[in-house]
């Protein structure tokens, strides 16, 4: 595998940009397999390989439970708790969906103490997670709210027969995905840019204590980045799907 995949694999090029692994073409134009792809996939084979077992295992659960299935359930609890205390009512339809980019998002921005490249440091990924919260809100709009109050609140606060602010609230909703991936993607690759920097200018002294750095960036700040897109996703959503009586 590419050196270019860790972040702080030793090297003397270690560096924060994302490198094309190999090319192949498609279509007359040249597609470039990067270290972003493969982190992701990383990430991915990860959890599905999680999930398999942790499956396996509680269809079998004990009636005393092992550490593993202990783990597992805090985990569901935890994410489950999380959903319902923000979205109420709505939590069902929107739970697994939030519990699924709540571990993706984290196990992403984490990824970093592992020596891999945060996917979430790429805006490819961050704009796509965007993008999948904006549509959630327009069709839950669509479905719980009368095509009436749709405009009315786009209107507001003036009148919808005056719709000055119309063109104001539409780019406020255009900008809700641009604003979530910015802010994810921001966050993630400030952190990735200290510590290649760390690993990169001070790597002959850069022994045990970057692991401060590492418990900030990619614990603490990926944590609180993770909260903050989802509840940002859940209260878009529950908005739209909550239409007034």
């Amino acid at each position: 595998m590419n050196n270019a995949i860790l972040l702080s694999s030793g090297a003397d090029d270690i560096d924060f940009m994302i490198h094309g692994l190999f090319s192949y073409e498609l279509f007359g134009h040249t597609v470039w397999i990067t270290t972003s792809h493969v982190c992701i996939l990383i990430v991915m084979l990860t959890l599905i390989v999680f999930a398999f077992i942790a499956n396996r295992k509680l269809k079998r659960a004990a009636e005393v439970p092992d550490t593993f299935q202990n783990i597992t359930e805090l985990i569901v609890e935890k994410l489950d708790g999380i959903v319902v205390g923000v979205m109420g009512k709505n939590a069902s339809k929107l739970v697994n969906y939030i519990s699924t980019i709540f571990i993706f998002i984290l196990m992403s921005n984490i990824s970093g103490l592992f020596g891999l490249r945060p996917p979430t440091a790429d805006y490819g990924t961050t704009l796509a997670l965007g993008l999948i919260t904006f549509f959630l809100i327009h069709i839950n709009q669509f479905r719980y709210q009368k095509p009436k109050q749709i405009w009315r609140d786009m209107c507001s606060p003036l009148p919808p027969w005056l719709p000055i602010w119309f063109p104001i609230n539409l780019i406020s909703e255009i900008a809700v995905p641009i604003s979530l991936s910015l802010r994810l993607f921001a966050n993630v690759l400030s952190g990735t840019v200290m510590i290649a920097l760390v690993y990169g200018l001070l790597s002959k002294i850069a022994v045990i204590w970057p692991a401060a750095l590492h418990v900030y960036f990619d614990l603490f700040s990926g944590a609180i980045q993770t909260y903050v897109f989802c509840m940002l996703t859940m209260t878009y959503v529950n908005q739209a799907m909550d239409a007034e009586e």
